[in-house]
């Protein structure tokens, strides 16, 4: 798997794991959801992923978007 295709499921899981939190803990849980937004947000302005960096630490193969 490469690093764009794990940060994309990773992002995916994310939103919905907040979403889920947000239902059935707290609606404030909806501030998670916000944040993964705006890294989503920065990171395709920037090139710039925590996770893009944490997956390639990890061994996943480089990708079209982040190497």
């Amino acid at each position: 798997m490469t690093i764009d295709r794990a940060v994309l499921a990773f992002a995916g899981v994310m939103v919905l794991l907040s979403v889920a939190l947000t239902v059935w803990v707290s609606p404030l849980w909806v501030w998670f959801t916000v944040f993964i937004g705006l890294n989503l947000l920065q990171s395709a302005f920037t090139g710039f992923c925590p996770a893009a960096t944490i997956f390639k630490k990890l061994g996943a193969k480089a990708g079209v978007a982040f190497s």
